[in-house]
């Protein structure tokens, strides 16, 4: 969890946390048949209990426990100018959160920042059914981009519960709904609430969402357990809650399920990674005084700054000055809500999309792509005594920009992505940081540096980077 301010609402991401010292064949998942919905009209009704949605759905809700092996400074503390930092040493972290299985042989969807670190570092995932019985579990495929994960367990033949999933956007605002899952590691709990709002775009701690807002009560450990209709049907997986204290105040959000179903999808179809069209734009909501000044009756929608090259939108014709005010039927008055309506296709889809331009509505039909990976990541961990050694560095693309996921429009460059045992991250390095000098010489690409320093032999080197669009000039001797 992060740190929690007493007097600010904050983004909490659900999984417990501690600090102690493959692939399958591609299955379609059917659809759902719409909810019947019923307002109690007498006394009677309203003893009526969620019971038998609960003893649906909740055999097919986990417990999800990871533990990681991560390295950390003996001393915080550090400058870029003077460098510093002391030895790293060794800890374990565990994390509790919750899952759903999908398919009966052990398909499970979790969130992302539940078993955040073991794809790539030490550590290991345990899964506890329902009946308490427990099972090692592999990633099949991890999504940092919707803080959701594809887990697998091996039921040897055994057929699992499963919850399915409704993806069919029949959802409204006041339905009622269930959240099911392990807060604070109880054991399995569940809460009831209705949908207070949806596709909330301008919240959440993951770069593409737009969440389903419920007031169930939702708790650390509940991340990653799923929100349920009253056919117990999966209608989103749980990830985050804003609260001032840490626990809930009736302001959770979901993932809605059709962004479930997609990485599932691609997990069962073989992937490692789902592969999302992008828009390839930049821009601000309309406001009031913009709306004004393009002659709109009202502020809706995104005002276009910057189109990128070669983009989806760029072949499309859209251009800087129009207003994008929806997608796919999919009103759109931020980036978070472009990006999630264009992110739900699939490649190679044509997309309608209706704007403003010249204070005349217009249609324009966008073909879904992926974001370009050009220049080539060229991803190379440097080595030597040089002020990079241990930094993993990278070409930056959009494509490289949304699988870090980091603005696509922040710059262009050589990226510092990671930083291992060496000089670069006692000197201070970070990633996010952009490499733009090294001792009065141009670094355009990873082949520019990597150029630079096996031809020199220095001692005293000048290094210039950009962080959050400032550049900082530092020396050393390496």
């Amino acid at each position: 969890m992060r740190p929690i301010r007493a007097l600010l609402p904050v983004v909490v991401l659900l999984a417990a946390c501690s600090n102690p010292t493959g692939q399958s064949q591609a299955q379609s998942i059917p659809d759902m048949p719409q909810p019947t919905r019923h307002v109690p009209t007498d006394a009677a009704s309203m003893k009526m209990s969620f019971a038998p949605v609960v003893k649906k759905a909740s055999p097919a809700v986990v417990n999800v426990a990871s533990r990681r092996v991560v390295r950390q400074r003996a001393d915080p503390f550090w400058d870029f100018f003077m460098g510093g930092g002391g030895a790293p040493r060794e800890q374990i972290q565990g994390s509790l959160g919750s899952g759903a299985i999908v398919r009966a042989d052990g398909v499970i969807i979790t969130n992302h920042h539940n078993i955040e670190g073991i794809v790539e570092g030490a550590g290991d995932i345990t899964v506890q059914l329902a009946d308490r019985r427990e099972f090692p579990a592999k990633v099949l495929l991890d999504d940092p981009r919707a803080d959701l994960a594809v887990l697998k367990i091996d039921t040897k033949g055994e057929k699992l519960p499963v919850m399915a999933i409704d993806d069919q956007a029949r959802l409204e605002v006041g339905d009622l709904v269930l959240a099911l899952g392990n807060p604070f590691g109880v054991g399995q709990t569940v809460t009831n609430g209705i949908i207070s709002a949806l596709a909330r775009t301008d919240v959440g701690a993951a770069d593409f969402g737009s969440y389903i807002q419920t007031d169930a009560a939702i708790n650390p450990g509940n991340s990653g357990g799923p929100l349920v209709d009253m056919d117990g049907d999966l209608i989103g997986i749980n990830t985050f809650i804003i609260s001032r204290s840490g626990s809930s105040s009736g302001v959770g959000f979901a993932i809605p399920a059709a962004v479930v179903r997609q990485v599932v999808n691609a997990a069962l179809g073989g992937g490692h990674s789902v592969v999302r069209p992008w828009l390839g734009v930049k821009g601000q909501p309309v406001t009031g005084e913009i709306a004004r000044s393009l002659g709109m009756a009202a502020p809706r929608g995104v005002l276009v700054a910057q189109v990128y090259p070669g983009s989806s939108a760029d072949r499309a014709g859209l251009k800087e000055g129009d207003v994008i005010l929806s997608i796919d039927g999919q009103a759109v008055n931020d980036d978070g809500a472009g990006a999630f309506a264009i992110g739900t296709h699939k490649i190679g889809d044509s997309v309608p999309v209706q704007i403003q331009r010249n204070e005349r509505p217009q249609t324009l039909t966008i073909r879904a792509a992926a974001a370009p990976d050009v220049p080539a990541r060229d991803e190379r961990v440097l080595k030597g005594r040089n002020p990079f050694d241990g930094a993993t560095v990278i070409n930056l693309s959009p494509a490289a920009a949304q699988d870090l996921s980091i603005d696509p429009f922040a710059g262009r460059g050589v990226l510092v992505t990671k930083l291992q045992q060496g000089y670069a991250a006692n000197a201070g390095l970070q990633p996010g940081d952009f490499i733009r000098e090294v001792n009065g010489r141009a670094v355009n690409t990873v082949s520019d540096l990597s150029a630079i320093l096996a031809g020199s032999a220095a001692r005293n080197w000048v290094v210039t980077i950009e962080r959050q669009g400032q550049r900082i000039t530092a020396r050393f001797s390496v």
